[in-house]
């Protein structure tokens, strides 16, 4: 596939279309007898996606993309570059390499890569890519991660792996033992190494589960993009046995927004009121993470309830990692009460610990979604169920 690909024809038919409708070509696969217009759509489609996920590999014409899904998994190039500039050393080993895409942020910045994968058609296709991106310090092997390390006669400083979420017939998996390679299986002839090991595992995993099931986590990152959960990183060192630092992480057009804490500070006492004048949202991470009382205390806020995850202040925080509001009003879920708030019959609404969903509320008070009005649903630390207005700060 590689090698058709590669013919002028093809790439100058994929430069003049790169923009069309992919689906469309495909159906028009008659007009063009002398192009592997499956393929063709396919390299377009993901060219489109790339562009905005990686778009490092998107600029370079002659990239080729792999069949499947292998993309979609694969880390973008903001969550690529984060782990890049965390994972410190001079030789590191991707135990699950696939298309690529950590594997090449990681030769930006340590000298000596190995790349593994199991996956023999990957392996022409990732090697072009090198070629065209200048890469000359990773070499790649088609074998399996266990087959490697029952081997390796030189370990690296480092070991790096991405564990496969789905099984041979593309299920999810869930549970860290199912996945493939098994960490639980791996994981102490890298620790016999005394090497410092990286895992990525999908954001849907259970923290607390995962630190039952590994042993020496000396870091939690929870990595999101635009305020979108999209990894857990696992730093684990040999013989680490303090309680793990974790850090929420959120990637955002204006800088990083990093919350630092310890699971056993989310039992402290922190403040809970009733609404003062301004409210806070915690990002993503910070939500999938738990830090609920560990961001109150860092921006000194108080909490509106135990199970509510909304924090006030009476002066405005800056650099909240999260969204801030200001408090226009306190009201109850009546769609007469609201109207007087929404001249257009228009809100952006967020439930936070409400008897009602959103879609419930919308249907109760026809309320219509958008504009510059927010609504959040939620209950207030003396059991009440209020609604309050904001607007966006």
């Amino acid at each position: 596939m590689t090698e058709a690909l590669l013919t002028p024809a093809i790439q100058q038919f994929i430069q003049e279309h790169r923009d069309d409708d992919p689906a469309q070509l495909a159906l028009q696969a008659r007009k063009y007898p002398d192009i592997p217009m499956q393929w063709v759509a396919h390299q377009i489609k993901c060219y489109q996606k790339a562009k905005s996920k990686i778009p490092a590999f998107a600029e370079k014409s002659i990239i080729i993309y792999p069949p499947g899904i292998s993309l979609e998994q694969s880390s973008s190039e903001a969550t690529a570059q984060y782990k890049a500039r965390l994972i410190q050393g001079n030789s590191v080993t991707d135990l699950t390499a696939g298309f690529g895409i950590d594997t090449y942020y990681l030769s930006q910045h340590i000298e000596t890569v190995i790349a593994l994968e199991r996956n023999p058609d990957l392996i022409p296709i990732v090697n072009h890519n090198w070629d065209v991106l200048g890469v000359k310090n990773i070499t790649y092997h088609q074998t399996e991660a266990e087959t490697y390390l029952s081997t390796e006669k030189n370990p690296t400083d480092l070991y790096f792996i991405d564990p496969a979420r789905r099984d041979d017939v593309n299920h999810r998996l869930h549970l860290i033992e199912d996945c493939q390679p098994n960490l639980l299986h791996i994981l102490p002839a890298l620790m016999e190494r005394k090497a410092e090991v990286w895992i990525k595992l999908s954001p849907l995993l259970d923290i607390h589960q995962a630190l039952e099931k590994i042993a020496h986590v000396a870091e939690v990152h929870v990595v999101s993009v635009q305020n979108e959960c999209k990894e857990l990183l696992l730093r684990v060192i040999p013989n680490h046995s303090t309680e793990p630092i974790i850090h929420a992480v959120n990637l955002t057009k204006q800088g990083d927004e990093i919350l630092k804490f310890c699971y056993s500070e989310e039992s402290d006492e922190i403040n809970y009121n009733l609404p003062l004048h301004y409210l806070y949202e915690p990002n993503a991470s910070i939500m999938k993470a738990g830090g609920f009382k560990a961001v109150a205390k860092k921006y000194a806020l108080s909490k509106l309830h135990r199970n509510s995850h909304l924090y006030t202040s009476d002066e405005l925080v800056p650099n909240f990692s999260g969204r801030s509001f200001k408090i226009e009003a306190l009201t109850v879920l009546n769609k007469k009460k609201l109207k007087t708030y929404l001249p257009a019959n228009k809100a952006n609404i967020t439930v936070r610990n409400y008897p009602n969903t959103i879609q419930e509320i919308r249907k109760k008070t026809s309320i219509k979604d958008g504009g510059s009005v927010y609504l959040f649903a939620t209950t207030l630390m003396d059991g009440n169920p209020k609604v309050l207005v904001c607007s966006r700060v």
